[in-house]
């Protein structure tokens, strides 16, 4: 269901200061403790959770990232991008300017992927930071066998996504993502705030409640970088060699490693 409360109105960034990793006069807080930061992410979430019942409507994204931009700094914050879109590191740079943004660098993208994390770094208000597997897609063969994502998709999510993202996370207290319910039927009891217990800080899912026409909207009205596949039937993109353009009517994320059992790269279960 497409949400009319979603997008902000207010004034998009004009200044675009993003580098390949943490900037050196970001200066990032010691994190608060794993208890005070759960506190944290129940007292939020029964504050965004609005009371439908009685006509209180679930917080919207701006009300969200203004939650987060009042109890966290912005260098304890990351966000977590797939490069589909920069909706999502566009919003929030409007509340926490120079936010970072983790890119994980597979070895594996479409080349309209890298095209467009570096359009995000040159016109969206964040610090890009690549986030590399400990090994490259060579030195992976070498040890497992060529094309291991053909094989055992679950491994290689693991050890280049998976993993990278959670040593990368480490040091912060809060990081975004951009899950929406309407992606998947495992995603369609996305909360908005969250505490992720296997990562030990809070995860926040401000877009939850759009749909795919929100996003498209919300990047159309503040000409925000979009990848150019999602207009080639790619309504999801992960790994080049692991996706493919999706059918009309197909689940938005049935071209995610097609032909197999697996729907979820490990990152959000």
């Amino acid at each position: 269901m497409t949400r009319t409360n979603t997008t902000t109105t207010e004034a998009a960034p004009t200044t675009a200061t993003a580098v390949k990793g943490r900037a050196a006069t970001q200066s990032r807080p010691e994190p608060r403790p794993v208890e005070e930061l759960k506190a944290l992410a129940e007292a939020g979430a029964r504050e965004l959770a609005g009371d439908p019942e009685n006509g209180v409507p679930e917080a919207n994204p701006a009300d969200v990232i203004r939650w987060v931009s009042r109890n966290f700094d912005t260098a304890a914050c990351a966000v977590a991008c797939s490069m589909a879109d920069a909706a999502l590191p566009h919003y929030v740079a409007q509340y926490q300017p120079g936010v970072d943004v983790l890119f994980l660098d597979t070895g594996y993208h479409f080349r309209e992927t890298y095209d467009t994390r570096d359009e995000v770094a040159r016109r969206v208000d964040v610090h890009i930071v690549d986030v590399l597997p400990e090994q490259t897609v060579e030195e992976q063969d070498a040890e497992f066998g060529k094309d291991l994502f053909a094989r055992d998709p679950g491994l290689c999510c693991a050890r280049r996504k998976v993993a990278p993202l959670k040593k990368s996370l480490k040091g912060y207290e809060l990081w975004f993502t951009g899950v929406r319910r309407d992606e998947a039927p495992t995603r369609t009891n996305t909360p908005l705030i969250t505490f992720d217990e296997k990562n030990g800080l809070v995860k926040v899912n401000p877009l939850a409640a759009w749909s795919f026409d929100d996003l498209l909207n919300y990047s159309r009205a503040f000409d925000v970088p979009v990848n150019p596949l999602l207009d080639q039937g790619y309504p999801s993109i992960g790994c080049q060699p692991c996706t493919r353009p999706v059918a009309e009517g197909e689940d938005p994320r049935a071209g995610r490693w097609a032909g197999s059992t697996k729907t979820e790269c490990g990152l959000h279960t």
